[in-house]
C-alpha cells in the first residue's frame, strides 16, 4: 500500500487555490469531510499556520494513517470516526470556513488487498469501510440482489454497459456455489462481456465500484451530507467536492444548482429579499485534473473538482 507519507492528494493545487480566500482569514476553520490518509488536511494546515480542521472519515486504518500524517501540526486538529452527514452535529454551531469533500476510496482502501475493495487482489468479498459496520457487505449484494437489482446496480453505480449480462452471469453462478472471494467474481465478470469491452478497461472495476457505493450507501449519504455540510457554512464559506463518478458528480451538480438558485417559482419578475440564492457557485462546470497529474496519477483521471460558496446566512 502507499506509504502515509507519499501518498499523493488529487487536484491538490486546485482545491487549495479555489479555499485560499477562505482559508487564509484569522481563525478560519476546515471540515475535510473526507479525511482519509490526511493528504489534503496536511498540504492545508501546512499553507495557512492559521487555520484549524476538524477531520471525519468512518475508516479507523485511515483515521490511524492520518493522525501519524498530521503529528506536526498537533493541537491545530481533530478527528472524528464517523460518516459526513453528521456535519452538524461534529460542529455543533461552529461556522465552516471551508468543507472539502474527496469521495471514492483512499489509496489505503484500494491497495489493500485483504479488504476486498480491489479487483486485482483476490480476498473475502466484504468492501465495508468501517469493518466493524454493521449491514451489508459485497457477498450479500452478489449472493441475494436478484439479476434485476443488480443490473440497475451496475448500471446506475458503475455506468456499466454490460451490466445485464453480467448480473445474469452472476445469478447463474451463485446457483452452483456463493461467492465468498473476489477473485471468482473477476473471473465471472469478465467471462460475461464480450472481448472488446477490455479495451476500456477490466469490467470488473466498474462492477466493483458499484457493489462498494452500495455496501456504503455513498449516494444516500452523499445526498443527505452535502445538504447538510452546505448548511454549516459560514458566510463566505466554501464548499469543494471531488467526485471520481459521473453519478456522484451529477448528484453534485444537481445540489449546487439546487442551492444556488433563488427560491421562487420560475420567471419571477421581482425575488423577494428572503427567497433569493444563498449560494454561488464558484466553477462553471466541473474543473479537471492537468495532463501532467494524469500522467503522474493515474487515479486522477476520473477526478472531477466543483465548489460553491455562501453568499447569504439563513434567515
Amino acid at each position: 500500500m502507499d506509504a502515509p507519507h507519499t501518498h499523493q492528494p488529487v487536484m491538490c493545487e486546485e482545491v487549495l487555490s479555489l479555499l485560499t480566500p477562505v482559508l487564509n482569514r484569522p481563525g478560519a476553520l476546515l471540515v475535510d469531510a473526507t479525511l482519509g490518509l490526511g493528504g489534503h488536511a496536511s498540504l492545508a494546515l501546512a499553507a495557512f499556520p492559521g487555520l484549524s480542521l476538524v477531520g471525519i472519515d468512518r475508516d479507523p486504518q485511515a483515521i490511524a494513517s492520518a493522525r501519524d500524517r498530521l503529528a506536526e501540526f498537533t493541537g491545530r486538529y481533530e478527528i472524528h470516526q464517523a460518516t459526513f452527514d453528521r456535519i452538524p452535529e461534529i460542529l455543533a454551531g461552529r461556522p465552516a470556513s471551508g468543507i472539502l469533500f474527496d469521495l471514492g476510496l483512499s489509496s489505503l482502501q484500494i491497495d489493500s488487498g485483504e479488504r476486498g475493495f480491489a479487483y486485482a487482489f483476490d480476498a473475502p468479498l466484504s468492501m465495508r469501510m468501517d469493518q466493524d459496520q454493521a449491514g451489508l457487505t459485497a457477498a450479500d449484494v452478489v449472493n441475494t440482489y436478484s439479476a434485476e437489482e443488480l443490473a440497475r446496480l451496475f448500471w446506475t453505480y458503475g455506468d456499466e454497459r454490460h451490466a445485464r449480462r453480467i448480473a445474469d452471469a452472476i445469478v447463474a453462478a451463485r446457483q452452483a456455489e456463493p461467492f465468498s472471494t473476489s477473485a471468482r467474481l473477476v473471473s465471472v465478470i469478465a467471462a460475461a462481456v464480450p472481448a472488446t469491452a477490455t479495451r476500456s478497461g477490466h469490467p470488473a472495476k466498474r462492477v466493483f465500484q458499484a457493489i462498494r457505493m452500495e455496501v456504503n450507501d455513498e449516494r444516500h449519504l452523499l445526498e443527505q451530507g452535502l445538504p447538510a455540510g452546505l448548511a454549516c457554512l459560514g458566510l463566505h464559506g466554501r464548499a469543494a467536492v471531488l467526485s471520481y463518478h459521473s453519478g456522484e458528480d451529477r448528484i453534485v451538480k444537481r445540489l449546487f444548482a439546487q442551492a444556488q438558485a433563488d427560491q421562487v417559482p420560475p420567471h419571477l419578475a421581482v425575488v423577494p429579499e428572503p427567497n433569493q440564492a444563498k449560494f454561488r457557485l464558484i466553477t462553471r462546470g466541473a474543473v479537471k485534473p492537468g495532463a501532467p497529474e494524469m500522467a503522474a496519477n493515474p487515479r486522477s483521471q476520473s477526478a472531477r473538482l466543483r465548489v460553491i460558496e455562501r453568499i447569504k446566512e439563513d434567515e
